[in-house]
């Protein structure tokens, strides 16, 4: 009787372990959609691409390297036919000149998606409901890995034509 009580108290703490280590792991995630706290501070603006890959929102926003926001939103514009990423830009990078552009950049070789911003040189910058108009789409490694094997089936079929006679 001893040794059953002493298995049920262990099985209860085992579980209860389980289940914080479960929602410390969630609240770790930034894009996992779970929104606990406050709306954060900063600045609105968008840009338009025409491929996203597969970044999500809540993806990080940098310069340089260094997080200046996050995005926000990404909706499909019927009007342009592409991909409208918000973002936020936290309130102390308020001096990004509007000329910047934006491009969609890989975290590492299989890492998650992030937008890119390269600083332009204009005098004026981004403020709330901007756009970025300079855009650079996502690289897609499928479509680079059907470019290549094209392009190499196209130069074998070259060289099978070279190597027959002419009659």
């Amino acid at each position: 009787m001893r040794a059953s009580r002493s298995l049920e108290i262990g099985t209860g703490l085992f579980v209860l372990l389980g289940f914080a280590a479960l929602f410390f792991l969630t609240t770790q995630l930034p894009a996992s959609g779970l929104k606990l706290g406050h709306a954060k501070k900063g600045f609105h603006v968008t840009a338009k691409f025409d491929n996203i890959g597969d970044l999500k929102p809540g993806a990080p926003v940098s310069i340089a390297g260094v997080r200046v926001g996050e995005v926000e939103k990404i909706h499909f514009d019927p009007q342009d036919y592409k991909a409208a990423v918000q973002m936020r830009i936290d309130p102390q990078f308020n001096q990004i000149p509007d000329d910047s552009d934006a491009s969609i950049q890989t975290q590492g070789l299989l890492g998650g998606k992030y937008v890119g911003l390269s600083p332009g040189g204009s005098e004026t910058y981004l403020r709330d409901g901007g756009q970025i108009e300079f855009t650079q789409s996502a690289v897609v490694l499928e479509s680079l890995v059907n470019k290549f094997f094209a392009n190499m089936a196209s130069k074998g079929s070259d060289k099978a034509q070279e190597k027959e006679p002419t009659k």
